[in-house]
Order: structure tokens, then C-alpha cells, then sequence
């Protein structure tokens, strides 16, 4: 039978992350935009004729791809012109924020990571997209997994941004590797390092030349910090997803002072001794394109792996790739004594054969929203445009090609496992691709990514340079635990502690 993520189980995934307040709070009486036009039909008298819209992402070509793809053939659909602008991810953040600030508003939409909406959306740069959703039966809005809706979409109970693409980290392994020698897949990140380290230095694609057991993008600036959360996560959290994996929810202090946080940065650090010499320096692209190609017995990374492993263009790995949940942990947190303690009934209520399973939702996915100051009718052909790319005419092609980075986040993307065969997928490949993922969206103890105010710059800058430091030898581990603790808590100070500890608690729907 058909492994199927089930519409109940779905439906029924993190509800904690989103609260009660969706489409029910919209706001009544206001005036109805303009719809986004149906997949393949024509608008009516080519209804956005001379309007120019800018959309800014990063540049790609994983996301920028298929805005660039199908801008053309919007374009013949309905007049609109987009222009694609992309920057370096690490510029994307702050070119977004100043555009808003300084109220330029070159960029009409923005394609972005919803940890930041926060900082978009207080002070009002982001026009609230709920009204447009409500009124856009072509959108298909309940299809898309409640997880995406009601977290990477919403703020506050309103919606302002439109899901293109979801988000989770998993670990990829080479089946006829593991298979080979009878061993299984990791289950902790002890395993990881023992698989990693069998294979390091053997020649896994049969070129002759000696491959690494891991690869994990590791560079500064580059989107990196995410893999590094992803293996503390099991270690910090353990309760279920209200506990948060950041800070301690009832004093904001960092969960970056402990033995937990230090045994996940000795293994993010002894993972850089089964990867290649220039790991420091492999963005995404890099990690990607070394697995795929074979020569990495594993690598962590968000779901685009999946779709890369069949592109005849660069894989030598058809049909050799598993996905798994993300390893975890037989030892978690006591955070009132900052000490690793074994998991149990009552410290792990939430193992699986005795590990801590934390899988870690990173980035969220990536979502357009619509400049609030941008012109009415650049407005209307903009949320247009993100509607059009979301619609499932379009996104369920997307998601299954890998140069796209666009990940599966509509319920019909995981019922539906011929749209994955006939993309090149065996079906026992998609059903293990797909099974990783459900059982990241179904486990109670899903860690949500952080989204408070300042977000980017507790992990884009501050966790992130000291990352980068700590990997090249700058820091001790020590040392790194101390700063990392100091930044963020003088962030928190900076933004006000109260402030800071209500948004969080809110971001995991405490009351």
C-alpha cells in the first residue's frame, strides 16, 4: 500500500505553531482584491497589460529558478512583467529591511524566510494578504499543509505570506553503501559520525579518487547555522515542540551555556574530520552537488536532495539515496542543572527506541509576501504572481525538480505519489523521501525555528560568526559557548527581555 502523510495527521500537525486565529479572524468588509488568474487560463482582457512588478530573492538558482521559469509564461497569462532581482543570501535580510526603511520600495515583492516576518511585519512593511487569500478559490489554501499555513504564512492570526516551498532538514545516505556493509541508517548523531567515518576516504563513485564519509555546507554567510541547530536540537528539546530548542521560555536565557549545547558542537566539529579539506568553505550548492555526484556517504540538509538524486543532468546516485528523520540523541538536557541526562520515560517522553528525536523545521520555506507601499496595481499583479507559482498546476511540478530548491508543502504533494514517479522517483524512493518528512511534520517534538524580533541577527549574525570562528579553530569550545551566550543575551537586553520572552513564548502559542 501506499505510504500516504494522512489528511488527519496532517490536518492535525502543529497546531501548536499556529493558534486558533487563521482565516476565521479575517477581517469582514473590506474591499475584495482582484483574484490571482486560474493555471492556464487566460486573465480577462489581459488585466495587468504595462504593469511591472520587482520580486527580490536570493540569488539561486535554487528558488530564483522557477520565478525566473515561469515569470515568462505569466507574462502571456496576464500582462504583468516581473522582474526577478537577486542578491547573496546573506545580503537578502538587510537589502529587504532597508528598501522598507528608508522607503525606496524598489521591491514590490519579496520572496524571504518567514523566521524574519517578525521584522517586516511590525512595523508594517508587508501588506496582510489575508482578505486576497480568502477571496482566491484558485490558490487552493486548505491544501496546504496546516504546518506551512499557519506558521511560515501567519503572524498574529493574520496571513502575510503564501508558502512556495517547505522546509525540513533530514539526513541523506547512500543505500548501496550502507547495505553493502549491513549497517543501518543513523539513528543518533554517534551513528552519523561511525558511518561517516567507515566510508571517509574510500572511493564511493568509482572515479578512482578517495570521497568523504560526510559533507555539510559549512560556510559563513551561507545559510549554515541550520545544519548546526539541527544536531543540537535533540539535545536541547525533548518535551515536545511548546518547550522551544532557543531559550528558556520563562527567563530568555539562552540554551547555549550546558553540556547538551557543548556535545552538540564537538560533534558539529568532528563531523569536519570525515569532510573534505574545504569544508569551511561548501555552501549549499557544494554539499549538494558532492552527494548527488557520489562522493559523500551522508549529508544533512532540507529536502531538495530528494529531487537532485534523480536529475539525469548530475546524479550518479539514482535510486542509491535514503532519507531518514533527523538522528537524535540518547542523552537530552536537564536545564535547571545545565547537565546531559539519559533519556527515560519522563526526560524523553517522546523517544523512539530510546532516542530524542528532534527534528528541526529550518527556515520554515521559503514565502512571498507583498509590499504594503507598493502601488495598488503592482500590488494586485504581484500577489497575482505568488499565487500563480503556488497553485498546484504549478507547485506540484516544481517541487519535484531539483534545481528548483521548491520542497513539497501541499497535502496533495505527499497523497499523490505518481507526481514523484513520474518525475523520475521509483516509488520505493518516493515513499522513503516522503516518509522522512512526514515523520519530521507528525513528530510532537518538532522544533520550530525561531521568529521573534531580531532573529536574524541572534542566528544570521551572531551564531553564525561564531560558528564560523569556532569550526576554524579561533575559539574553543568553551569560549564558543561564552560568546555565543553574551550575544544573544545582549540582543535580548537590547530589544527588551520582557518584549522578547512574550514574542517567543507566542511564536510556540504559550499563553
Amino acid at each position: 500500500m501506499t505510504r500516504k502523510l494522512s489528511r488527519r495527521h496532517f490536518l492535525g500537525t502543529m497546531l501548536v505553531a499556529g493558534g486558533s486565529a487563521l482565516l476565521a479572524a479575517c477581517r469582514r468588509g473590506e474591499a475584495t482584491p482582484t483574484p490571482a488568474p486560474s493555471a492556464g487560463t487566460p486573465a480577462a482582457g489581459m488585466q495587468f497589460e504595462g504593469v511591472e512588478v520587482n520580486v527580490i530573492t536570493f540569488t539561486g538558482p535554487q528558488i530564483a529558478e522557477p520565478l525566473q521559469r515561469r515569470a515568462p509564461e505569466f507574462q502571456k497569462l496576464t500582462g504583468a512583467k516581473i522582474n526577478v532581482i537577486t542578491v547573496p543570501f546573506a545580503d537578502l535580510y538587510q537589502k529587504i529591511l532597508t528598501d522598507f526603511t528608508t522607503g525606496t520600495n524598489s521591491y514590490h515583492v519579496v520572496v524571504f524566510a518567514p523566521q524574519w516576518m517578525a521584522d517586516y511585519v511590525e512595523p508594517g512593511y508587508l501588506e496582510d494578504l489575508t482578505p486576497r487569500i480568502e477571496a482566491d478559490p484558485a490558490l487552493q489554501w486548505n491544501d496546504i499543509g496546516p504546518f506551512f499555513r499557519n506558521f511560515s504564512a501567519t503572524y498574529g492570526g493574520r496571513i502575510y505570506t503564501i508558502p512556495l516551498d517547505g522546509d525540513f532538514q533530514m539526513v541523506y545516505y547512500r543505500t548501496d553503501l550502507l547495505e553493502a556493509e549491513g549497517l543501518k541508517p543513523p539513528e543518533t548523531w554517534e551513528d552519523y559520525l561511525a558511518i561517516a567515518q567507515k566510508f571517509h576516504g574510500k572511493d564511493l563513485n568509482g572515479d578512482g579518487v578517495p570521497d568523504f564519509g560526510s559533507g555539510i555546507a559549512k560556510r559563513r554567510g551561507a545559510q549554515s547555522y541550520w545544519m548546526f541547530w539541527s544536531i543540537a536540537a535533540s539535545f536541547l528539546q525533548s518535551q515536545g515542540t511548546q518547550q522551544g530548542a532557543f531559550f528558556d521560555v520563562d527567563t530568555m536565557e539562552p540554551l547555549t551555556m550546558n553540556e547538551a549545547f557543548e556535545r552538540a558542537l564537538e560533534i558539529y566539529k568532528e563531523t569536519g574530520k570525515y569532510g573534505p579539506p574545504d569544508e569551511l568553505n561548501w555552501d549549499v550548492g557544494d554539499s549538494r552537488a558532492a552527494f548527488v555526484t557520489g562522493r559523500c556517504a551522508l549529508t544533512l540538509d532540507w529536502g531538495d536532495i530528494g529531487t537532485l538524486a534523480i536529475d539525469p543532468e548530475q546524479s550518479k546516485v539514482k535510486d542509491k539515496v535514503g532519507a531518514v528523520i533527523l538522528p537524535g540523541t540518547k542523552e537530552v538536557l536537564d536545564r535547571k542543572a545545565g547537565k546531559l541526562v539519559a533519556c527515560d520515560q519522563n526526560t524523553c517522553p517522546h523517544a523512539i527506541n530510546g532516542v530524542n528525536h528532534a527534528p528541526y523545521a529550518a527556515f520554515g520555506g521559503w514565502s512571498g509576501a507583498i509590499n504594503k507601499n507598493a502601488p495598488a496595481k503592482v500590488k494586485d499583479a504581484g500577489y497575482a504572481f505568488l499565487s500563480y507559482m503556488s497553485q498546484p498546476a504549478q507547485a506540484n511540478v516544481d517541487v519535484t525538480i531539483g534545481k528548483t530548491g521548491f520542497n513539497p508543502y501541499r497535502i496533495s504533494q505527499f497523497e499523490n505519489i505518481d507526481l514523484w514517479v513520474k518525475a523520475g522517483m521509483s516509488e520505493a524512493a518516493a515513499k522513503n523521501y516522503l516518509g522522512a518528512i512526514e515523520a519530521s511534520l507528525n513528530s510532537p517534538n518538532m522544533v520550530l525555528d525561531l521568529r521573534i524580533p531580531g532573529a536574524q541577527r541572534y542566528q544570521g549574525v551572531v551564531l553564525d560568526t561564531v560558528l564560523s570562528r569556532y569550526l576554524a579553530g579561533e575559539l574553543t569550545t568553551k569560549q564558543a559557548m561564552e560568546e555565543l551566550t553574551k550575544g544573544w543575551n545582549e540582543i535580548t537586553d537590547e530589544l527588551g527581555r520582557e518584549k522578547q520572552k512574550q514574542a517567543y513564548r507566542a511564536s510556540l502559542s504559550i499563553r
